[in-house]
């Protein structure tokens, strides 16, 4: 390995993660100011709100500032959430804050500002080496990932360095192989926030010139945000209108999926308090069987409940994934629910994810031309792979004995930075063309 400065750079859905050389593994991870103190763990995420008249513009904070600003003064922001999720989308173009209209890069280049500002010192002199990690397969049924590498480029020219990919997992995965002492064939499961990657390598012997070799990659637009969803639309969705009907003349109709779609994706919810979505909603109301459940959505979302509604949600689950069964709980402006929620419950909501999740699986089997007791190891990483479900399919797959984990939150970006450090590093690059 040379002595290559290089920084490895995860940009993750939920919370981005970045990794500098040194540290006794040979990476370690840059700390960001935040209000309870520094973390090495930054939320993807950004608040915005109208600067007054006298300054005029969009006033905006980002990561563990952007909650803050938006916890105390919720109606006057817009929380925004996510928006990793949109870069392979090629039906998104901008973003409606206020009275501006943002492109996916100019979001992106906003946030960079803040994580750089947030780092300190510590990133003040970026070097000529800078790795970011992507997913093996965007969101979306159908991701453009030439649309996404060019989003990604004009978001991180703001850098002023040249910007090389590699995927996800391979990062998580070349980080792994630092531990390893012996001949070991590899998978890695990467469980982010918008997508599950997954990558097998072969990792030779300590002191071997070409020490680790990438089989096989492959991935699917289906992880923590989707489990998410699933919740949402089994426990709250139904109360909101979802599954009801309203009146056109003289005919009784289903209420259309469309009214409740943005709320399965952050990067709109945050979005849905503009005219001329409330006056639709109204509409609706005043056609509906049942207009106190299209009252209670729209209050949702005039009261910007959207950020504690999703808290809500993910503390569910990761509660379910300690225990059997826990309680859902969530109060605010003319919605209140209470439920007891089965783990068995909420894995049969999850299922149909889970069974295309192993159909990837599969498929980089395959893509390696191996079967699975030839997998000497399998790392598991990302914050999903904590799901009780989740594990047990690589367990049933592969072997309780093959399992390992840790460092869910940040493998990646140990081992991004690694990987810059490579003298190799050309071959670790990803290609321009999907995988996937």
């Amino acid at each position: 390995m040379s002595a290559q400065r290089a920084v490895g750079i995860d940009f993750g859905t939920t919370n981005s993660v970045i990794a500098v050389p040194g540290g006794e593994h040979g990476s370690e991870l840059v700390t960001f100011a935040s209000p309870d103190g520094e973390a090495a763990i930054f939320r993807s995420a950004l608040c915005f709100w109208e600067e007054d008249a006298r300054s005029g513009g969009l006033g905006h904070a980002a990561g563990p500032w952007a909650v803050a600003e938006y916890l105390d003064f919720p109606l006057g922001c817009r929380f925004v959430q996510s928006f990793k999720s949109v870069a392979a989308n090629p039906a998104f173009e901008q973003a409606s804050l206020f009275d501006r209209r943002l492109r996916f890069e100019e979001v992106g280049q906003i946030f960079l500002r803040h994580l750089l500002a947030h780092a300190g010192g510590q990133l003040a002199d970026l070097p000529d080496r800078i790795i970011v990690g992507r997913p093996v397969r965007y969101v979306g049924a159908r991701p453009d990932p030439a649309l996404a590498r060019q989003r990604y480029n004009a978001m991180f020219a703001l850098l002023g360095r040249p910007v090389q990919y590699v995927y996800e997992p391979i990062g998580a995965a070349y980080g792994f192989a630092a531990r390893l002492g012996q001949p070991t064939t590899l998978l890695v499961a990467d469980f982010g926030g918008g997508t599950s990657d997954f990558s097998i390598m072969r990792v030779e012997a300590p002191g071997t010139p070409r020490r680790c070799t990438a089989l096989s990659s492959a991935g699917i637009g289906i992880a923590g945000d989707r489990f998410d969803y699933r919740i949402m639309d089994n426990l709250v969705l139904p109360m909101l209108g979802k599954g009801g009907s309203y009146r056109s003349f003289d005919k009784i109709l289903e209420i259309p999926g469309g009214h409740f779609s943005d709320f399965g994706d952050w990067s709109r919810l945050a979005l849905m308090r503009n005219r001329k979505t409330m006056e639709a909603l109204t509409r609706l109301q005043r056609s509906a069987l049942d207009p106190d459940a299209i009252g209670r959505m729209i209050a949702v979302i005039e009261h910007e409940q959207g950020y504690p509604l999703y808290e809500a949600v993910g503390a569910l689950k990761r509660s379910l994934s300690m225990a059997d069964h826990a309680a859902f709980h969530f109060d605010g402006p003319d919605l209140r629910i209470d439920a007891e929620v089965r783990r068995s419950e909420f894995e049969q909501w999850i299922a149909p994810d889970l069974a295309q999740i192993a159909a990837t699986v599969d498929m980089v089997l395959a893509r390696a031309g191996l079967q699975a007791e030839q997998i000497d190891h399998v790392f598991l990483t990302g914050g999903s792979s904590l799901i009780p479900a989740v594990r047990q399919l690589f367990e049933q797959r592969f072997g309780s004995s093959q399992i390992e984990s840790g460092n869910e939150l940040t493998s990646i970006a140990h081992g991004l930075a690694l990987i810059g450090q490579d003298a190799d590093v050309e071959e670790w690059i990803a290609p321009e063309e999907d995988m996937a």
